[in-house]
């Protein structure tokens, strides 16, 4: 998609969230994982979309793909990435090089439940993004990314706290 069409598809859904903005708050598609063997499973969404996570061997896992951890790396830098491109176009502003690069550091304990107080989860995340656009000042290039970083739906859901819920049903 060129990026003038990219630029014509975000005005005209402004334009309509501006004329009814109750239409903005929708219930976003399910993902379903399902464990297919060992720890490998399979999460599927809508339109026959499927993604597969599995852990290494040394802890059980088979290795057969990217392991969960990696996949929120993956998502994060994917979508930064994504409104990096469209802020951009939104300005007219072809960038001719965007790279995103994600990190993080973990303590592996907290998955096993070994030590008290250590997080599951990633303990810092780094971000770098390359970017690079014919005629555009490396002052205009950094307001892209901060911007689009403000309004990135995953970093958005990384940093702040989601209420969540959670129902068990015993097949």
């Amino acid at each position: 998609m060129t990026m003038a069409r990219i630029q014509q598809s975000i005005e005209g859904v402004a334009r309509f969230f501006a004329k009814h903005p109750q239409e903005g708050r929708v219930t976003d598609a399910a993902a379903v994982a399902i464990l297919e063997e060992g720890l490998r499973c399979r999460a599927e969404g809508p339109n026959g979309a499927a993604l597969f996570s599995d852990m290494p061997e040394s802890i059980g896992g088979g290795g057969s793909a990217p392991t969960p951890g990696w996949l929120l790396r993956a998502a994060l830098a994917n979508c930064d990435a994504t409104v990096i491109a469209m802020r951009a176009a939104q300005l007219g502003v072809a960038l001719t090089r965007l790279e995103v690069t994600v990190e993080s550091d973990s303590d592996d304990r907290g998955m096993f439940g070994l030590g008290d107080g250590i997080p599951a989860g990633p303990l810092t995340m780094r971000i770098r993004v390359v970017i690079a656009a014919d005629g555009a000042s490396a002052g205009q290039l950094r307001q892209i990314v901060e911007w689009a970083e403000a309004h990135s739906p995953v970093g958005d859901a990384l940093r702040r706290v989601i209420p969540m819920s959670m129902t068990i049903e015993p097949a």
